[in-house]
């Protein structure tokens, strides 16, 4: 099975309007959790993070957040960020342009309940959105995408090999997508503590976008 880690040059240059990583960093690094905050597996992540003196940005399920907003506040009081990725996980490709910002903004009042100037940064879940989609949502939001892909939400992958791809397809300036939910659970578990291990040994700094 053919997994992309590393995003290829030439979707960049063909995307854009999106932004895929931090040209001007140096040994500095962006982790992104994607798809939570829940209970069984955010805590941990948190519990982790500060043990390397990391921060990294929250890409939120707003619906997420309304369920567990004290989880929410936790992220934001152990000096981490959080955004936008939808009320309700929504497939761009399958939604109509309307619902889709509609969503958006649900899930951006939700934010801003937790914190009045919340960031204004947007990933589409599954990295599918259309152009209308984005043109949309450009004008207010920053839409990032990802330089490495851990596939940690692959189950069929073994925990060795998504450590392994993922450092290997990072560098300086590189954004990196874990996700806190459960299906990545055994993945994220034995990749990311490792993988922080690795960089902050080589002497890398971990910083919200």
């Amino acid at each position: 099975m053919l997994r992309l880690y590393k995003t290829p040059t030439l979707l960049k240059k063909l995307m854009p309007g999106y932004t895929w990583h931090r040209e001007e960093a140096d040994k500095m690094l962006y982790l992104t959790f994607d798809d939570g905050p829940i209970p069984e597996v955010t805590p941990w992540v948190l519990e982790v993070l500060a043990k390397y003196k990391a921060r990294a940005t929250f890409f939120c399920v707003g619906e997420n957040v309304a369920k567990h907003t004290e989880l929410a506040r936790q992220v934001l009081k152990q000096g981490h960020r959080l955004a936008n990725h939808t009320f309700n996980h929504l497939k761009g490709w399958q939604t109509p342009l309307q619902t889709y910002v509609e969503n958006t903004e649900r899930c951006q009042q939700v934010l801003e309940k937790l914190q009045p100037e919340a960031t204004k940064m947007f990933r589409p879940p599954y990295g599918r959105i259309t152009g209308r989609q984005a043109q949309a949502l450009r004008q207010k939001y920053e839409l990032v995408m990802w330089d490495v892909l851990t596939n940690d939400y692959d189950q069929s992958l073994a925990p060795e090999v998504c450590l392994r791809q993922s450092i290997k397809s990072t560098q300086s300036g590189s954004i990196i997508v874990f996700h806190d939910s459960l299906k990545a659970q055994r993945n994220l578990e034995y990749a990311l503590p490792r993988y922080l291990e690795h960089f902050t040994s080589l002497g890398y700094t971990f910083r919200t976008l």
